[in-house]
């Protein structure tokens, strides 16, 4: 399962950055950390910039409640997602993850 920690300002959420795909999109779950996929270039911030519109998009929050915390230049990050609940962003995540495996 993906790992989220719950702090004053939101949550954070682990991310496993695969820049360079094919297409855009999460992928599932490595090492406690959400896999997304993004087709960007990992250079000056390009492929974080789309990881979250697809954390956006695949979580149904605003790009503006998601924030980058740590791993600008690494494939390992963490981000900060605020306005949602801690119980409501698990459900969000194991619907999606469990849209994955139905493909």
């Amino acid at each position: 399962m993906v790992s989220l920690e719950q702090t004053a300002n939101g949550l954070v959420l682990s991310v496993k950055a695969q820049p360079g795909a094919r297409r855009n999109g999460v992928t599932g779950v490595h090492d406690g950390a959400l896999k997304v996929a993004v087709c960007q270039a990992p250079e000056k911030g390009k492929a974080t910039a789309a990881i979250i519109v697809v954390l956006a998009e695949s979580l149904g929050v605003k790009k503006n409640q998601i924030e980058l915390l740590s791993g600008q230049t690494s494939t390992h990050k963490k981000f900060l997602i605020r306005g949602i609940q801690l119980d409501e962003l698990t459900k969000r995540i194991s619907d999606l993850l469990t849209g994955l495996d139905a493909v």
